[in-house]
């Protein structure tokens, strides 16, 4: 319980903080730039290559972090350093007002059992390659592993506060799911008819193997509007499984931890399940846009507001990487996202067609 309270109450950061220049120059220097990758991501070549301001923003925060901000970083760090925590969280809880229990009933029981039986199975591969085959530590196996079973980048950003990952890491990973997932985007419409299936079965599969929401439309749309429309709703149930992968990720990391105290001998030490209570709160949003509750120009205005909040996070994250730790990951992660791409592909493929046949 009192690990519980101790979390929520994180959420406010610490209140003298706000009255610090560090704070104040650090929020503008994120928010300037965020408007920067917004206006970049609407240009044609940006919006044909289907770069979402996500994208632009963390490749912005890279170019300025590995150039400029090495002069100005200890004036804005605490600015910096809010948007990639709390804002992070807050923008995770918003996303949920894209999402209706309503569109998760109209993929049916077939739709939720495909999303499930893949994003574990894509997770657990993560795990036994990473640890096993590429020798990785055990955050960017994580991360990797989440932002190519659930939903790329914004679940790669979800993930890094309850494992609290470096920031070079999360980068890494953000960058595993661009590469893979643009190559879902245009090579499954490409394959549509020799797949053997229909507009209906083509969206189902769409939304449960490829990584982004945005992806997701561009190959679904290149068939079919009545494709896109499952596929995006597929996709959304994925989504919200992201609230429970990271309460069950945040209940293995305290067990985990527990042990290793209990190994170590020491006397006092934590058995409970650090709660990510911007998990919990992601499931409420979509619980209250399920019930329309709150008009539709509220909610538009509100899924606007995240994804403003969640390029504000990337860019502050971009920031805080340096070119030189992810050069020095190497050529792995990209192998190691690669494997997963061709399970998600291949393999998820016959696990949509075994599933289609059963039921």
């Amino acid at each position: 319980m009192l690990s519980a309270i101790k979390s929520m109450s994180q959420w406010g950061g610490n209140t003298k903080q706000y009255t610090d220049s560090r704070w104040w120059l650090g929020m503008l220097l994120v928010i300037v730039l965020a408007g920067i990758s917004v206006a970049l991501s609407k240009l044609q070549v940006m919006q044909s290559a289907q770069f979402s301001s996500l994208t632009v923003g963390i490749v912005l925060g890279i170019i300025v972090g590995n150039s400029v901000f090495s002069r100005i970083a200890t004036h804005t760090d605490v600015g910096v350093d809010y948007a990639k925590s709390i804002l992070l969280k807050a923008g995770v809880v918003l996303f949920g007002f894209r999402i209706t229990f309503t569109q998760v009933a109209g993929v049916g029981w077939q739709g939720l059992l495909t999303d499930i039986v893949i994003l574990v199975g894509t997770f657990l591969l993560a795990i036994q390659l990473g640890k096993r085959v590429f020798k990785f530590d055990e955050q960017t196996t994580i991360l990797i592993g989440a932002g190519s079973s659930i939903c790329g980048a914004a679940a790669v950003m979800a993930t890094e506060p309850v494992i609290k990952a470096q920031a070079h890491k999360v980068s890494v990973a953000v960058a595993t799911v661009v590469v893979f997932g643009t190559l879902s985007m245009f090579a499954y419409p490409a394959m549509f008819e020799y797949m053997g299936l229909s507009e209906h079965a083509y969206g189902i599969f769409v939304g449960s193997t490829i990584h982004e929401v945005a992806q997701v439309v561009a190959a679904g749309t290149a068939v079919s509007a009545n494709a896109a429309d499952t596929a995006v709703i597929e996709k959304m149930l994925r989504v919200m499984m992201l609230a429970p992968f990271l309460v069950g990720l945040s209940f293995w990391q305290s067990k985990k931890h527990a042990k290793v105290d209990n190994n170590a001998n020491l006397s006092e030490h934590k058995t409970g399940i650090t709660i990510p209570w911007f998990a919990v709160l992601f499931i409420v949003a979509s619980g209250v846009h399920s019930l329309s509750v709150i008009p539709q120009v509220a909610t538009s205005a509100a899924v606007w507001f995240d994804n403003i909040l969640l390029t504000i996070a990337m860019v502050a994250l971009g920031l805080r990487t340096h070119v030189g730790a992810i050069r020095q990951a190497g050529i792995k992660p990209l192998l190691l996202a690669g494997c997963l791409f061709l399970f998600l592909s291949l393999g998820g493929y016959v696990i949509n067609l075994t599933i289609m046949r059963l039921f």
